[in-house]
């Protein structure tokens, strides 16, 4: 007997980004339940998700604190009743009166930045900041060290924008195993707890400490002197995520379903009709130890089919094949035949899609979840 759930599917349009919901839903107390073990609170990120049906779910059902990355988000998310936002990309001085606009509804809506020029910036339009932590050389911020870093405190607490300090710790995604992700929790906690010390010393309040990247949330052991966590993916995770060991490929809660359309029987290839517009073009997974080219290759109802990968994409054409190495024979999969790609990176992937065709967790109708875009 053929499974409701996969007669939903036949039904829908391809390509199509569809999200099991009872995935997501263990993803998220996942790392609810391990915030409260660290005894910190979380501050989710909906950079991936930019959907006000999933934000409902990671905040329990009720408007509770987020990060956002762009300002886009942040006005949506405010219109969806959510005010306490921490904007985390750097603050460019020319998108102060967007925020001030937001602020003045009501909105408590608290940007980043790592220099005196943006401090100065921010004090001047009375828009609260948090100094932006480098705690491990992956992209921007001030050291602990660095005497810039109570200069631009002094900047921001003369007008009260003080709020805090933060950090990502982006190079744990280059690393793989709990054990060396936890190693970079304790450089991510030891440089932002450092940086807050620093400023407290010049006397200057630093009520936030702020820390987090999907891989340091789940193998941080120890968040003393900490006040938040953050992460962003981990409600959907993706083969990055399962490639890292921070996830099983079980726990991917995103794939695109997609329609087989023809095949090319001397080179091993089958054709299907999600190219890289369907599931982007990152290759997350190809400086990993398993490179998964554009996504693994799973059957309608989401199983794994072994070694199937999609190995090649062009705008609106994917073509799977079994993995180099392999000595799988390819499967039957005729012409019409329903399949689901995992993705490599689910927050690329998302982006390409403007809803979310949903698996409900009840077994009930297949839902759709609008989703956003833009800056």
């Amino acid at each position: 007997m053929t499974d409701p759930a996969v007669l939903r599917l036949k039904a829908l349009p391809t390509p199509a980004l569809v999200l099991d919901e009872s995935r997501m839903i263990r993803n998220i107390a996942r790392l609810a339940d391990r915030s409260a073990t660290l005894g910190v609170s979380l501050r989710p990120h909906l950079k991936t998700a930019k959907s006000l049906d999933v934000a409902h779910r990671l905040t329990g059902g009720a408007p509770g604190p987020i990060t956002v990355s762009t300002l886009a988000e942040a006005e949506v998310f405010y219109g969806a009743g959510y005010a306490d936002i921490l904007y985390a990309v750097g603050i460019a001085p020319q998108k102060l009166d967007r925020v001030q606009a937001l602020r003045t509804r009501g909105c408590d809506l608290v940007v980043i930045l790592d220099s005196e020029v943006q401090a100065h910036a921010a004090a001047q339009a009375r828009v609260p900041a948090m100094i932006e932590i480098d705690s491990d050389g992956h992209r921007g911020g001030l050291r602990p060290d660095d005497p810039v870093l109570v200069s631009v405190g002094q900047i921001l607490h003369a007008h009260g924008c003080l709020r805090g300090v933060m950090t990502h710790a982006g190079e744990s995604y280059t690393v793989r195993g709990a054990g060396h992700h936890a190693r970079f929790a304790e450089l991510e906690r030891e440089a932002a707890v450092a940086a807050a010390g620093a400023l407290r010393a010049a006397g200057l309040s630093c009520p936030v400490v702020s820390v987090g990247s999907t891989p340091t949330a789940h193998a941080a052991r120890d968040l003393t002197g900490v006040t938040e966590l953050r992460a962003g993916v981990y409600m959907f995770f993706d083969l990055v995520m399962a490639g890292l060991d921070v996830c099983t490929l079980d726990d991917i809660a995103l794939g695109v379903l997609t329609t087989v359309i023809g095949h090319q029987p001397t080179k091993g290839w089958t054709m299907i009709d999600a190219g890289w517009m369907a599931l982007s073009r990152d290759r997350g997974t190809a400086s990993q130890q398993v490179d998964q080219g554009y996504g693994i290759v799973c059957d309608e109802t989401g199983q794994i089919l072994h070694d199937l990968i999609v190995s090649a994409a062009n705008q609106e054409h994917g073509i799977v094949s079994i993995r180099p190495g392999s000595d799988m024979p390819m499967p039957n999969l005729p012409v019409g035949t329903c399949l689901r790609i995992l993705p490599n990176h689910a927050c690329a992937t998302a982006a390409q899609h403007d809803r979310y065709f949903v698996l409900a967790h009840d077994g009930g109708p297949v839902q759709t979840w609008p989703r956003f875009g833009g800056w």
